[in-house]
């Protein structure tokens, strides 16, 4: 269809390029919207919900700075580093960064580039160290693997240097050294603090990198302060009386009284998960996470809560006559938020394309949105669950239109309109013709398993669940067979606000009881079936999904619906993966999964997709002396073999 091209063509993302919006239609909202109806100021006058402060990256040397560094964060490219800092304003030069291999003798210099969007509001009307308006990326390449470098930020225009940092690169793949990887899904700051301490924990003790699986900051609910509570909805903010999900207990946070003048809401005691401004969210959150990210590899992929300003309406459609006729406390007939009631700058996955840098451009992907990369003994495959694929949740202007409409009225888009950020070479409804469709064909194709014999991949979105929902036929369709083809080992997600992990399963969500040594413990079998986990409880505003009178499906082996956590997954070696859900109430394990791989030394390396044999008989043997357990399985030929690996 010509149609479906030119808008393809028209909102596509190159890689690496600044984020582009549709401004065909005006904004008419307020010059800069806050979710505080008692102190819509940026900065607070102290009226309404506090306005929190977090400290930047990097301290000024004066008082009253005219500029600093206030964000910094690493991540991954192939045999390198990527250095990313941020500033409220410009550098005046191109970024750069001494490196060395001693914190003495940082002899070398790497320069970046940098990129700007209009962000609302600028930080010309913020405080210098609580802003960022200007994104700097700096790579380091052809490093040794496994290596630790030293680093240095120096001034530039205003700020301070930074204090001299370290970052290790990744293992090359095939190096059979175990490691550990921190996975994240559904964080924000509020209800996250058990989680932050005990991730900060987790990287001190080594913890190779952090991989965020979507819904980062929680941004786009800076307007939850001012949304009353309603029976459907489970949060209700109001001090003492605040109703939340499940039958957890209430976090003292919440204990803290409403604002005069507030009212109770659906939010939390910051009215939106760290503030009532979009941009100062995700300021906050990425300034919180610093001592994270400024240690370990922050690697991160889109969840829906990174589309745009907004995602739904609330009673009396008060976001409707805000955004849309720059009525505060107002309220609108009917819920009619579209594409163009966010500020241009809060629109398209914005904010997620500059505050951060992906190895898109590098693995053959596209930006933060798809890419992949090895670390040692896995190759790990991000995926974009939420545009770029048929029936996707977020979706492009191609199926707003009508008939021969080139484009749509404002009335026909929707608040989170998004993508594609790759091209769609044919009919949109066409998994086949997205870019991202052929580039995980790709890559997944091509994965050397002799090198890297686990494949783990993650999106934001689940493929089943216990909680049925409609997105997630659509992300099977586009998924599912060539994961399954290809022998993903384990697929990751989150975007349900609970932490929930399923039996093995093949294609259309059959249990592949071959494959179950007990409850804690899987065969991979590749071809035939995964294993899945959701992961969507790292904390997060909104708080816990719950079932409900839902029933639980057989699919599912464990669902924990009151705790916030993480994950810790660990590559202990070429047949052994273990799993743990670290829990952020006291840190100690949740529930946990090993996956094991048969015997493979006999096996020719090959790409993905190669057939294995199936289990016919599989049992365990524990040794108490050495936490060794040996599995043992016959196969269909009757030829017997043995997996050890240790436990904790």
């Amino acid at each position: 269809m010509k149609t479906v091209s030119i808008l393809a063509a028209f909102l596509a993302v190159v890689a690496d390029a600044a984020p582009t919006v549709d401004e065909l239609y005006p904004y008419t909202g307020p010059k800069v919207p806050v979710g505080d109806w008692m102190d819509p100021t940026v900065k607070g006058n102290g009226k309404g919900f506090v306005r929190l402060i977090e400290p930047p990256a990097v301290m000024p040397a004066s008082t009253n700075p005219s500029n600093n560094v206030n964000v910094i964060s690493v991540s991954y490219i192939p045999n390198g580093i990527n250095i990313h800092y941020q500033t409220p304003f410009g550098l005046g030069e191109a970024p750069s960064v001494v490196w060395g291999t001693s914190a003495s003798d940082l002899s070398n210099t790497a320069t970046g580039k940098t990129v700007t969007y209009g962000r609302t509001p600028p930080c010309s009307l913020a405080a210098t160290t609580q802003c960022s308006e200007f994104f700097h990326d700096v790579q380091i390449s052809n490093l040794k693997s496994g290596a630790t470098y030293f680093y240095r930020i120096p001034a530039a225009n205003g700020t301070t240097a930074s204090d001299i940092l370290s970052f290790k690169t990744a293992q090359e793949a095939g190096d059979s050294s175990e490691f550990t990887v921190a996975v994240v899904n559904d964080m924000g700051y509020t209800n996250a603090g058990g989680t932050y301490k005990y991730l900060n924990e987790a990287i001190n003790s080594g913890t190779a990198f952090v991989w965020h699986g979507g819904d980062l900051s929680y941004a786009d609910d800076w307007y939850s302060g001012i949304l009353p509570c309603e029976s459907d909805w489970p949060v209700c903010y109001n001090g003492t009386s605040t109703r939340l999900p499940g039958d957890g207990d209430v976090p003292k946070e919440y204990d803290t009284p409403l604002p005069t003048g507030e009212i109770a809401n659906q939010g939390g005691p910051q009215g939106g998960d760290m503030s009532v401004l979009y941009e100062s969210n995700w300021d906050l959150w990425q300034q919180w996470m610093n001592p994270v990210t400024l240690k370990t590899p922050y690697m991160v992929l889109p969840g829906n809560h990174e589309a745009s300003c907004a995602e739904f309406d609330g009673p009396g459609n008060v976001l409707t006559a805000y955004l849309n006729k720059a009525q505060p406390n107002g309220t609108a007939a009917k819920s009619s938020l579209t594409y163009y009631s966010c500020p241009p700058s809060q629109r398209n996955f914005t904010a997620f394309q500059n505050r951060f840098r992906m190895p898109g451009a590098e693995t053959g992907g596209v930006g933060n949105f798809w890419y992949s990369f090895d670390y040692g003994l896995a190759h790990f495959v991000s995926l974009d669950g939420e545009t770029d694929y048929a029936d996707s949740p977020e979706w492009p202007f191609a199926k707003d239109v009508k008939g021969d409409q080139a484009h749509p009225f404002a009335n026909q888009t929707y608040v989170t309109d998004s993508g594609p950020f790759g091209a769609v070479d044919g009919d949109y409804n066409d998994n086949k013709a997205y870019a991202q469709y052929r580039w995980l064909k790709k890559d997944l194709e091509s994965v050397n398993r002799c090198k890297t014999p686990w494949v783990i991949a993650m999106s934001h979105r689940p493929f089943y669940s216990s909680q049925v929902s409609s997105y997630q036929k659509s992300i099977r369709a586009a998924f599912e067979d060539l994961m399954l083809q290809n022998g993903v080992d384990l697929y990751l997600s989150g975007h349900i606000h609970w932490y929930e992990r399923l039996l093995p399963l093949g294609s259309n969500g059959t249990i592949d009881e071959a494959s179950i040594i007990n409850n804690n413990t899987y065969w991979t079998n590749p071809g035939v079936s995964m294993a899945h986990i959701i992961n969507g409880a790292a904390g997060n505003i909104e708080s816990h999904s719950t079932l409900g009178s839902s029933p639980l499906l057989d699919i599912t082996t464990y669902l924990d619906q009151q705790n916030f956590g993480f994950g810790g997954l660990t590559v202990h070696n070429a047949t052994a993966l273990s799993w743990n859900y670290v829990l952020g109430s006291d840190g100690t394990t949740g529930d946990k999964l090993t996956l094991l791989k048969r015997d493979t030394s006999k096996r020719t390396c090959h790409s993905s997709g190669g057939s294995s044999s199936s289990t016919s008989v599989a049992t365990a043997a524990s040794s108490p002396a050495t936490g060794a357990t040996t599995i043992t399985d016959t196969n269909s030929s009757g030829a017997t073999m043995s997996v050890e690996y240790f436990s904790s």
